[in-house]
Parts: structure tokens; sequence; C-alpha cells
């Protein structure tokens, strides 16, 4: 469970924030507030693994409360949602070290696709072992041709590509399109579209098993899946 701290001085837009919060799988939301100071005194006290943070607060700027939190030795991870487009100030917030700035105003299936992309980088840095370069460039977000992740046809959505990814990845040796379906509320033929798609991109595989009557089952096993 990722414990968050939602940090905006809209309360509107902080409520908003929260309940996307509350509706993905992992997280859940420990405090909300509304100036850098709150914001500070909360982190001391709830010690939060990730705060979604604006950048423009009443008594302080979100630069000031990531240099803070940083100064005071705070393990902790920020995602920025601001309206804050200026150069300088995403480059001091990269320097922060934040994992992911969304310029507002936005939809909120982004801020959705962000967390899920987060609790994937946590997934990955959090196992044990040795890293493959394919690993360290889902964690990293690395960019370009050779990393990239192949786009998903017309009618996939990212936020469901996810999903399905993690079903897929943690149904171990295999799943069935129906068994991803009810796993994740879907109807099967939409899970199936998915799935296909990652046999279609080499992330997946298929194999069929037959029953003793009827059409055999397709059965899909990752090959690390990595969702558009």
């Amino acid at each position: 469970m990722c414990d968050v701290l939602v940090v905006d001085d809209d309360f509107m837009v902080a409520r908003a924030h929260e309940r996307v919060v509350d509706q993905m799988a992992g997280f859940r939301v420990v405090g909300v507030a509304h100036t850098g100071a709150e914001a500070l005194a909360l982190i001391s006290e709830l010690r939060p693994r990730l705060v979604l943070l604006d950048i423009y607060l009443p008594d302080m700027t979100g630069l000031d409360v990531i240099r803070r939190a940083r100064s005071g030795g705070h393990d902790l991870d920020f995602i920025v949602l601001s309206a804050a487009r200026e150069a300088e100030t995403i480059s001091v917030a990269l320097q922060g070290g934040i994992v992911s700035y969304l310029l507002k105003p936005f939809k909120m299936q982004e801020l959705q696709t962000r967390l899920a992309g987060y609790a994937e980088r946590r997934r990955v840095l959090g196992r044990p072992g040795d890293l493959s370069q394919s690993d360290l460039d889902l964690a990293i977000g690395a960019s370009g041709a050779a990393s990239a992740p192949p786009a998903l046809p017309k009618g996939l959505s990212k936020e469901t590509s996810l999903l399905v990814a993690r079903a897929l990845r943690e149904s171990a040796p295999d799943v069935a399109a129906s068994e991803c379906a009810e796993t994740l509320g879907l109807s099967r033929v939409v899970a199936r579209k998915y799935l296909e798609h990652f046999v279609h991109t080499g992330q997946a595989s298929v194999t069929l098993r037959y029953g003793q009557t009827g059409r055999p089952q397709r059965r899909y096993a990752s090959r690390a899946v990595t969702p558009a």
C-alpha cells in the first residue's frame, strides 16, 4: 500500500485528486494539505511515500516544499500537478528528484496513468536481484524508439492496458481472457483485445489448451509486458 499526501491550495481540486487516488488499487490518501507549511508538517507526521504537489501555494512554492523535505531527510517521492509551465521551474523540480510532472488542466485519466506508472516503477525497483535494461527503461521512463512501447490500437486505453498487463504478469503461468476479465471486471471480449495486442507486439505468448469438448482455450503468458 502506497500512502499519499495531496497538496493543493484549491479545496475542490485537492478533493478531486483525492478521489482519483482512492480509486486506484494499492494507493490510499493519508492526508490533504492546502499550504506549504501544512504539507511539511504532514510529511513529518504521516511519513507518506508519495506527495501529489502543486507548485503555486499561498505561503511558499512547491519547490520550497521539495527542498525542505529533502533537507529534512524524508524518503519520499513527488509527482507535481501544476499549471506552472516555466522552463526554469520545471528544471528545478526535476533536479529535486520528482518522478513526474503533469500540467494543469489535465484529464483525471492522465493522473490515473501516472499513478499506475509509478506503481510499476515501485514494483520494478522493489524486485530483488539485478535489473535488465528494459527494467531500467521502465523504471526511469527512458524515451526513444529503441525503448518506446508499441502504440495501442484505436479503441484501447493506456489505463486499461496497465491493468491487463499487471493481471497478466501476476497470473502465473498463464491466464485465459475470461479469467482476466473476471479479475478486472471487464468483458471477456475487451480483455481478449488487450491480450491479443500484447501477443501481436511480442509482449505475451499464447498457447492452446484442449479440453474434452468444444473449442481449445487460448492461454496467455507474460513476456515482461511493458504497456503503452
